[in-house]
């Protein structure tokens, strides 16, 4: 069985940068896509970004596009979030996931995940 463990979260300030991580185990990394989704107060989960399982074609969300870079490690079988100039507005809860193997989503929606992380904080201060 896959399990996702994010770690990384924490407090940072405005316009600063922060890595989370995810680490994954029980299966072979590079049959997944991965995604990292994120959950703000009050709203519901939404996209983030996503790496494929074969290669490295990324996608972003709009409202992270040319901040956040999402970057897989196959050879320790981890998955990195960095995000750049970062805002009160990307305070939220990170989490890791991943569809079935050997499928890389045309859209990346909560439900199609069949494997998901507990999260990790990520609170930007002003």
């Amino acid at each position: 069985q896959v399990q996702l463990v994010e770690s990384g979260g924490g407090l940072v300030q405005a316009a600063g940068s922060l890595r989370i991580s995810c680490a994954f185990s029980g299966r072979t990394f590079t049959d997944y896509a991965m995604a990292w989704f994120r959950q703000a107060p009050g709203k519901e989960r939404a996209f983030v970004a996503a790496i494929a399982y074969r290669g490295g074609k990324t996608r972003y969300a709009d409202s992270v596009k040319g901040r956040f870079t999402i970057v897989r490690d196959n050879a320790k079988s981890t998955l990195y979030l960095e995000m750049n100039s970062l805002s009160p507005e990307d305070t939220a809860v990170y989490y890791c996931a991943a569809p079935r193997p050997y499928y890389t989503p045309i859209n990346y929606r909560p439900e199609g995940m069949d494997y998901w992380g507990k999260g990790t904080l990520v609170t930007v201060t002003s």
